[in-house]
């Protein structure tokens, strides 16, 4: 059950300021507990109940071995959706989401090869031989796939799941996900509709500071729960 402190959190960062009302989904209403200002405020019980079980999803699916794909590539998310991907070894995308990525596995994969044997030879200055002009060629090359498929090396299959924060500005991401019947998991705001994800985290997902916080819990429930697994 959410607590007094938790709910101070929760207002302190954001967590539970939504849009205004004239943007809110039908759906939403039943997690809205009030509005202040012509801005809906969401129930915290709403959004600890949904963080519940999203993490609990999670878990189960790092403990078995699963892999998530982390999106968020709006300034406000970038840091913390990469610290939750390095946090387990996940794959994550906080540039640009490319339309294929799911979809188009085998092309992607073979983007991904040739990106990661361009990177290897030049760590290992094996692009010495080829003439100064071809050199930069290559390093014009690396930089630009570089912020395309950083954070993708570790997608080294068809994910288990998605997380998304943000569900309205990656809509090609969401559809890819659907269409491949992968599980999302997504931070979704009074403007979205909680029923287009199998596993909703009502909150702002539009505040950097409510995003960490959102995460940061994320990361507490599933490492916590991690240490529980370890210690049987």
């Amino acid at each position: 059950m959410v607590d007094e402190k938790m709910v101070s959190e929760m207002a302190q960062v954001g967590v539970i300021f939504g849009h205004k009302k004239s943007k809110t989904h039908p759906k939403m209403r039943p997690y809205i507990g009030a509005n202040r200002n012509e801005i809906e405020l969401l129930k915290p019980e709403a959004v600890f109940d949904k963080l519940q079980k999203a993490g609990a999803f999670l878990r189960e699916k790092i403990n078995n071995g699963g892999l998530v794909l982390m999106v968020g590539t709006l300034p406000t998310s970038q840091e913390s959706v990469k610290n939750f991907a390095e946090a387990f070894k996940f794959p994550h995308v906080i540039t640009r989401y490319l339309g294929g990525t799911l979809t188009n596995f085998k092309i992607m994969q073979k983007r991904l090869k040739y990106y990661q044997d361009l990177k290897n030879k030049k760590e290992k200055g094996e692009l010495g031989k080829y003439t100064k002009k071809e050199q930069l060629q290559f390093a014009k090359e690396l930089k630009k796939m570089e912020s395309k498929f950083e954070g993708l090396t570790n997608l080294t299959r068809i994910p288990d799941a998605l997380f998304i924060v943000d569900i309205a500005s990656h809509d090609i991401a969401l559809r890819e996900a659907k269409r491949l019947k992968i599980p999302i998991v997504a931070i979704v705001d009074t403007n979205d509709n909680p029923h287009t994800v199998e596993y909703p985290i009502i909150g702002n997902d539009h505040a950097k500071a409510s995003i960490d916080w959102i995460i940061g819990k994320m990361i507490e429930l599933i490492k916590a729960e991690k240490k529980e697994v370890s210690a049987q």
